[in-house]
C-alpha cells in the first residue's frame, strides 16, 4: 500500500510585511515531501500586503487569504484568528508561520519524522537567526525540558511549531472555551506550548535549526541575544507583564489547583520568594534559571504589584 503524503496547515501571520513575504511563502511552497496548504490572516496593513497575499492566492490553489480588514494589533491575536477560523479536518498536521523568515526545504519532512520516531504530538526547533549587516547566530532552545518550564516560556520560536492534528483539535476547542480571556495573551507560542504540556501532550525541540531566523527593528519578539535585549526583557518583567503572563496561562490551562502553581499563583511576597527556590524546574536554561531566581527575589523585595 502506497505511503500517503503528509497533509499540513500553515498559518502564516502578516501586517506590513511586504519587504520580506514573498520570499517566506516561497519558502513554504518548496517544502519537500508534504502536502501544503497556506492559510493567511493580514492584520490591516498600509503597505499594499492584503492586495498583494489577495492576487498571489488567486494564483496558487494552495494558497488562502481570510477576509481582510480587521486589526488585531499583535501577531498572537492574528494567530489565534487563525486556529479559529481555519477547517484543521482535512489535516494530519498543524504550522504557524511568520512573514519574513526563510524555512530550510525539509522543515516540515524533518518535523513530522520526529514527530513519528519519538512519539510526540508537537515538535519545534533551534533556529539560524541572521540580521542585514551579514550576521548569523544558533538560537539554542533545546535545553532539557524541565517539570515547569512551559509555564514559564515558550518551546522556542513559534514559527518552528508542528503540531499533530490531535492536539491542534484540542487546543482550537479549549481557546474557544476562553476566547475572551485569550485575548489578553501576549505570546501565542508561549500559550500554545503551555496547553500542550499541561495536558499531557509530548513536547519534541529538535537541536537542528529548521530555518533562517530574520532579525529586523519590527520584529514583535525577536532572538534573545545581547545585553540590550536582556535589559529590554529585564524591564518586561519589572513593569509586572511578565508574571500577569504567567498568571494567566496558569489560569487558561487549567493549571490552578495544582499545589505547585497554588502555592505562588497570588504572587505575594512570600510566595515570589518561594517559588525562586524552584527556578530549576521553572526555565530550561542555566542562565535563565539564574536570572529567574534573581528576578524572583527583586520583585518580592521592591514590593511591586504584578496584577
Amino acid at each position: 500500500m502506497p505511503v500517503r503524503t503528509p497533509r499540513v496547515a500553515v498559518l502564516l501571520a502578516a501586517y506590513n510585511g511586504m519587504q520580506w513575504i514573498e520570499e517566506q511563502i516561497a519558502s513554504i511552497l518548496g517544502q519537500v515531501a508534504v502536502q501544503v496548504s497556506i492559510y493567511i490572516s493580514v492584520d490591516a496593513s498600509t503597505d499594499g500586503t492584503e492586495s498583494w497575499c489577495e492576487e498571489f492566492a488567486a494564483r496558487h490553489a494552495n494558497v488562502n487569504l481570510l477576509p481582510c480588514g480587521e486589526r488585531f494589533g499583535g501577531a498572537s491575536r492574528n494567530f489565534f484568528r487563525l486556529l479559529r477560523d481555519v477547517d484543521l479536518r482535512d489535516y494530519d498536521y498543524v504550522s504557524f508561520a511568520d512573514q519574513d523568515d526563510i524555512w530550510h526545504d525539509d522543515k516540515l519532512e524533518r518535523a513530522i519524522a520526529s514527530l513519528r520516531d519519538t512519539g510526540a504530538d508537537a515538535c519545534s526547533s533551534n533556529v539560524t537567526a541572521f540580521w542585514e549587516n551579514g550576521s548569523r547566530r544558533l538560537i539554542h532552545k533545546a535545553q532539557p525540558q524541565t517539570r515547569w518550564d512551559f509555564l514559564f516560556e515558550a518551546a522556542g520560536p513559534g514559527c518552528t511549531y508542528v503540531l499533530s492534528a490531535t492536539l491542534a483539535h484540542a487546543m482550537k476547542q479549549s481557546m474557544l472555551t476562553h476566547w475572551e480571556e485569550l485575548q489578553d495573551v501576549t505570546l501565542h507560542d508561549w500559550y500554545c506550548y503551555a496547553f500542550a504540556r499541561s495536558h499531557g501532550y509530548r513536547w519534541y525541540i529538535d537541536p537542528r535549526p529548521s530555518m533562517e531566523y530574520r532579525q529586523h527593528e519590527n520584529n514583535q519578539v525577536g532572538a534573545n541575544t545581547g545585553l540590550g535585549t536582556m535589559i529590554a526583557r529585564y524591564k518586561s518583567v519589572h513593569d509586572g507583564w511578565w508574571f500577569t503572563q504567567v498568571a494567566l496561562i496558569a489560569r487558561l490551562t487549567d493549571r490552578t489547583t495544582d499545589p505547585f502553581v497554588s502555592s505562588w499563583l497570588q504572587l505575594r511576597r512570600w510566595q515570589l520568594i518561594r517559588l525562586s527556590f524552584a527556578s530549576w524546574h521553572c526555565r530550561r536554561r542555566i542562565r535563565d534559571r539564574v536570572l529567574f531566581f534573581l528576578i524572583c527575589w527583586g520583585t518580592a523585595l521592591a514590593g511591586k504589584a504584578v496584577r
